[in-house]
């Protein structure tokens, strides 16, 4: 069949024309919807909240030093030793002194001499048992006596006059009141020091700023206590070192 000339004008301008129609429709969808691919997603852990608000700022850590960098003042050294280093001196062994005419054996086990009614000066003396490597000896025995403020020695019973032992980090702790003077004599404590199942050494215990350390015979430096003077008296410091075999 023979289409006329006219016809097929006819036909060939109307495909044309729906062809811009859909043309001008794609273009338009695509200007007011654009799609954009899609980015990678972080994991999310199961049941997670999702994170609102801004993200933490990462702290900034301060440069390394260089050679221009400013070194910090260093702190100045103490001016005087610290209290474990007075504590803990250990200058050779302790000489040894006379037992004198006053010992009593077998005397109550306590860090107090001090009973009701007592005068005179307080005294609290501390410090260590050490070995001659300056070791602390736990458990060393210490039997201490002395006359009392008026210096009159208790030759009938125990005043002034107790026994203890080191604690385990060797040191000893003795509460007591300040011996008197008595003829011949200066102010002094008697000692016996002893490790277990060693020696005993039997010394002294003398104070410093004595008048009557120069005049007295049996008198050692080498056995003066380091003493303060406190609010509630004095309070002195001595190590013993023994040989504890």
């Amino acid at each position: 069949m023979k289409m006329h000339k006219g016809s097929e004008m006819k036909s060939g301008k109307y495909r044309l024309f729906m062809v811009a129609v859909i043309a001008g429709w794609l273009l338009t969808a695509c200007t007011a919807n654009p799609i954009e691919p899609a980015g990678p997603t972080a994991p999310t852990a199961a049941g997670a909240a999702p994170t609102i608000g801004a993200p933490t700022a990462t702290p900034i850590s301060a440069p390394p030093n260089d050679s221009t960098s400013i070194p910090p003042t260093p702190t100045p050294a103490p001016t005087e030793p610290p209290a474990t280093v007075v504590a803990l001196k250990c200058d050779g062994l302790t000489p040894e002194q006379t037992e004198g005419p006053y010992y009593t054996p077998d005397t109550p086990e306590r860090t107090s001499l001090i009973e009701p009614g007592m005068t005179g000066t307080k005294l609290i003396l501390t410090g260590y048992v050490l070995d001659a490597n300056c070791q602390p000896i736990a458990n060393a025995w210490l039997d201490f006596w002395q006359a009392d403020a008026a210096g009159e020695y208790d030759n009938a019973g125990y005043v002034m006059r107790g026994h203890q032992f080191t604690d385990a980090d060797g040191r000893y702790q003795l509460e007591t009141m300040l011996p008197g003077l008595y003829p011949g004599r200066t102010r002094h404590i008697h000692v016996k020091v002893q490790a277990p199942g060693g020696p005993v050494l039997t010394s002294q215990i003398y104070f410093p700023g004595e008048a009557a350390n120069a005049g007295d015979q049996i008198f050692d430096p080498a056995l003066i206590a380091e003493v303060e003077t406190t609010a509630d008296g004095l309070r002195g410091a001595f190590n013993f070192v023994i040989n504890p075999k």
